[in-house]
């Protein structure tokens, strides 16, 4: 079974590009003649993505146009933030819309190249609430580290430092939508650091 429905996360504000693409959000900066977003649906779609919820915020009016050339009607809707709730919040918000148990999580900004078969398969078979995908790196201090034992299950989350390998998340998920939805979990909150370090760095 392929996850079908994924979750592209394109409310961030984009501060760090604001100089050089000030009148637009992060993941519409044009890259080779299309917005970078279409390169990332474009790809999901490859791997059997059917339908995108898009998790918005910070210029959400942009997207219209970008919808509208690239995604069939039906193959799309739009969550949109009044103000910002970080990742988690945004994930939250937009879990409302999903219809299935299962949904893949993305960054609308980063084009993570992985298998959603193999994820999607890894994520169902172990019954897990959440599944990270994960990509080895050499010789890196920008990054924090995640740590597995012998089962794939994470034990650790590493803080950033100097590493001479390590494991890093790659910001793709297989979430469980039902039971991060039951969680006790507040409107505005960090995907990363108050339910995947908090509730799993135990």
């Amino acid at each position: 079974m392929i996850i079908k429905e994924a979750i592209i996360l394109a409310g961030g504000l984009g501060t760090r590009l604001r100089s050089a693409i000030p009148d637009l959000p992060k993941c519409m900066a044009p890259v080779n003649g299309k917005p970078f977003i279409a390169h990332v649906t474009a790809w999901l779609q490859q791997q059997g993505i059917e339908k995108f919820i898009f998790a918005l915020g910070y210029k959400h009016q942009d997207f219209d146009a970008f919808v509208q050339q690239y995604l069939h009607p039906d193959s799309y809707q739009l969550s949109i933030e009044e103000e910002p709730l970080g990742t988690g919040g945004a994930i939250l918000l937009a879990g409302s819309k999903v219809k299935g148990q299962h949904v893949l999580v993305a960054n609308g900004d980063t084009l993570f190249k992985v298998d959603a078969s193999q994820l999607s398969g890894f994520h169902l078979a172990n019954q897990a609430h959440c599944t990270l995908s994960l990509k080895p790196m050499l010789n890196f201090d920008r990054y924090g580290v995640v740590q597995l034992d012998e089962n794939e299950h994470i034990n650790d989350f590493k803080e950033k430092q100097f590493y001479a390998e390590g494991l890093i998340n790659g910001g793709v998920y297989a979430l469980d939508m039902d039971r991060f939805m039951q969680e006790d979990l507040p409107q505005k909150f960090s995907f990363e650091k108050d339910y995947l370090e908090q509730y799993y760095n135990q």
